[in-house]
């Protein structure tokens, strides 16, 4: 759950956009499926509020503890179909979270970045993702986030590599 949450804030925290159409260039890559890898390094675990803390029994938080261990440094491989409805707007990867914004910083046929805000109840997150197309068929970038809270400040920094494996999609994601 955890890791689904620091990976959701890296990749998936975007939704309301306000890109200008003249500044906008889509990444000159293929559409079809891509398979990414992408290695996540976190400063801290997520900053948990102290009174969710308190009403974990010790097991609960034992395995709490055990499951954000390993966030730092682990590898997650994701397939995601590429169709040009996607590369028409920037690669932000959202899933329609109204609480983050979006600024497109840079954008050329190469590279694009964006810049992040997210405020979710006691939560806020800001930071950067970074695309840059290699060729055609290979992305490479960074999601560089921070989370704080009242219980504390996360880091996030992340780097990925994206293949195209073919034209044909086995996912829609």
């Amino acid at each position: 759950m955890i890791i689904r949450i620091s990976i959701g804030i890296a990749l998936a925290a975007c939704c309301t956009v306000g890109w200008a159409d003249d500044t906008f260039h889509p990444l000159d890559v293929k559409t079809g499926q891509w398979e990414s890898s992408m290695t996540v390094a976190g400063s801290d675990v997520p900053p948990i509020p102290p009174d969710a803390l308190a009403r974990l029994t010790p097991q609960q938080r034992a395995r709490l503890e055990e499951q954000t261990k390993p966030l730092s440094g682990r590898t997650i491989v994701r397939k995601t179909c590429i169709k040009k409805e996607k590369l028409d707007k920037p690669l932000t990867f959202g899933n329609g979270d109204k609480a983050c914004t979006n600024t497109l910083v840079t954008s050329t046929s190469t590279m694009q970045e964006i810049h992040v805000e997210c405020n979710r109840n006691d939560r806020k997150s800001g930071g950067t993702l970074r695309f840059e197309a290699v060729d055609p068929e290979h992305v490479k970038g960074t999601v560089k986030m921070t989370m704080t809270s009242d219980s504390g400040n996360m880091d996030i920094n992340s780097s990925f590599t994206a293949k195209w494996v073919g034209e044909t999609c086995s996912t829609d994601n």
